[in-house]
């Protein structure tokens, strides 16, 4: 695996045996993360409105409403559905292409989908197509943009943590 780090996540992930259903939820998850608030949000920037507003609070209110939304979802039982995923494991390390499992549960010539809570703010659970290249380590084939932005992002801030962990052991 070219360059990786440790990262203390989990992965739910399923081998993929109907391509149609995973490709449905992966589009939903997309769509998720356009909530209303999130789409007026982007509106307002790109006409220029919020330029003199605090981005951040912005931004903090936005994930305020969400997590309403969620608590209101979740109280009506109206919570999106999510596919069963059989298989779990936490994950060893990553790479911006890679990731390698604790275990050995991958099967070199199927295909996975997967999700993955990033601890990013907001926090996200990204969905993701996955191509073993051994029994531990997969290759990421497919990953919304925006997800792949908080990836990279989540790659570089564990790199960044590990290196000042190394200089303040020296």
């Amino acid at each position: 695996m070219p360059s990786h780090i440790q990262a203390p996540l989990f992965i739910d992930f399923e081998e993929i045996l109907n391509e149609e259903i995973y490709l449905e939820e992966f589009e939903k998850s997309n769509q998720n993360e356009e909530d209303i608030v999130g789409q007026w949000l982007k509106m307002a920037k790109a006409r220029g409105e919020t330029s003199q507003s605090d981005q951040v609070m912005l931004m903090l209110m936005a994930e305020l409403h969400r997590k309403v939304d969620e608590l209101a979802q979740a109280l009506k039982k109206e919570a999106p559905k999510k596919l069963e995923l059989s298989l779990n494991s936490k994950i060893e390390s990553i790479g911006f292409e890679h990731l390698k499992l604790k275990e050995e549960l991958f099967k070199v010539g199927s295909f996975y989908y997967g999700r993955v809570l990033l601890p990013v703010f907001p926090k996200r659970e990204i969905s993701i197509f996955l191509e073993p290249v051994d029994a531990t380590i997969a290759k990421i084939v497919k990953m919304h943009q925006e997800d792949r932005k908080d990836w990279d992002a989540y790659f570089m801030a564990r790199e960044r943590i590990l290196i000042r962990e190394q200089k303040a052991e020296e």
